[in-house]
């Protein structure tokens, strides 16, 4: 009787632990891959965010395409006649120097154009600028010569006054037309313009206050 009173217990699975170290190391896997494809993601992104900043800065730099500027350099005076300020007149040479600083990271290539000198709004003389081109980031110099009189300009009493005070302001304009080449597949037409004005000092035949815009 005291046999049959016993109770019987199951004893408890042997691989308990085991198997739960199994799940550990399966968790722990788990969870160092997702760690891994986080970081992947995280470096996908800077990756994205890095090139569009240089696509960005390239845009804005590189492919942006500017105006270049047209200027005069240096002028200089030669063979200067001017008469008295009863009878006001003038002629003279002109040598003067045209710049075409190009801004571009492709060059600029303009047609023929003509540069013109006026006093007072009516013109006194004008020379050819030949057609040419820019290198990307250079400046383009060219020698114009230009021969400047006043005969349309009878009956202007500013120019008597200006030959009493031994001093003659003249302007100059030009406008360059032409193409700016990007990587020889962009093309983009751009024209420069320039406007200036100088005095030219009777006493000394030499220009003073050349200025540009």
């Amino acid at each position: 009787m005291a046999q049959k009173d016993q109770q019987v217990y199951p004893l408890a699975p042997a691989n308990v632990h085991a198997r739960s170290d199994v799940e550990s190391a399966t968790f722990q896997s788990e969870e160092l891959r997702r760690k891994k494809k986080i970081k992947c993601f995280a470096y996908i992104a800077a990756f994205v965010v890095f090139q569009t900043i240089i696509i960005l800065v390239f845009a804005l730099t590189v492919m942006r395409i500017k105006t270049p500027d047209v200027k005069l350099g240096t002028v200089t005076v030669t063979t200067l006649n001017v008469g008295t300020a009863a009878s006001p007149s003038f002629s003279m040479r002109l040598i003067a120097e045209v710049t075409v600083k190009n801004k571009n990271f492709g060059h600029y290539k303009f047609d023929q154009s003509t540069a013109t000198f006026s006093y007072g709004g009516v013109m006194v003389g004008n020379a050819l600028i030949p057609e040419g081109r820019a290198k990307a980031r250079k400046t383009r110099r060219m020698t114009i010569a230009v021969d400047v009189n006043s005969t349309g300009l009878s009956g202007n009493s500013n120019l008597s006054n200006e030959i009493s005070r031994g001093m003659l302001t003249l302007s100059s304009h030009t406008k360059l037309s032409g193409k700016v080449t990007l990587m020889k597949l962009m093309k983009k037409r751009k024209t420069a313009e320039m406007n200036c004005t100088m005095t030219i000092n009777v006493a000394s035949q030499s220009i003073q206050n050349l200025s540009c815009e």
